[in-house]
């Protein structure tokens, strides 16, 4: 697991359509069906990440914290399931259940999700606004499952842009990557 930078897809972007099956529902699911009028967060993680370990609670609590006000979040795992099979649509069923996920965990089988989003690491975050025009890409927060980074998990940085979104104003445009293991792509 190679420790890995997001690629900051630039600001403005629109968010590339997708269609995908949640592993929870059973359902296939649009970025239309799932896009908020407020703020979508799109964020791309796996099962096995101890970097997505690290700050699943705080996802949680972020959704449960922003939900409310009309943001939608969205999950996204990208791996290579033959080479990763904890990574799968049965696994990530059980993964987003036991963690008290209230946002579907989309299964992106074929990986062109994850390209047309230039996602490299898990976990990976973007946020878009109404008009699904990217505001911020990057880092949760500073923390990190190493013990040379004792910071805690605050999820501050996301919370900032989302904060920033719904008050109408501009997000800061210092940004930090994301940090994490590669997404495993298909050979």
């Amino acid at each position: 697991m190679a420790r890995t930078e997001s690629n900051m897809l630039p600001i403005g972007t629109l968010a590339p359509v997708f269609i995908l099956p949640d592993t929870v529902s059973g359902q296939l699911l649009s970025l239309n069906d799932l896009r908020s009028e407020q703020a979508t967060v799109i964020m791309f993680i796996c099962n096995h990440c101890p970097y997505v370990l690290h700050v699943k609670e705080e996802l949680v609590r972020l959704a449960n914290d922003y939900q409310p006000k009309g943001v939608s979040f969205i999950a996204i795992s990208s791996n290579d399931v033959e080479k990763y099979p904890q990574d799968g649509p049965e696994a990530m069923k059980v993964f987003a259940t036991e963690s008290g996920f209230t946002f579907p965990y989309l299964y992106d089988e074929t990986q062109d999700v994850a390209r047309a989003y230039e996602a490299a690491c898990t976990p990976d975050f973007y946020i878009f606004d109404n008009a699904l025009k990217l505001r911020y890409r990057g880092r949760l927060d500073e923390s990190r499952p190493r013990v040379e980074n004792p910071k805690p998990v605050t999820g501050s940085d996301l919370r900032g842009a989302l904060n920033a979104i719904l008050a109408n104003q501009l997000v800061s445009e210092i940004q930090f990557p994301s940090m994490g293991c590669n997404i495993k792509w298909k050979e």
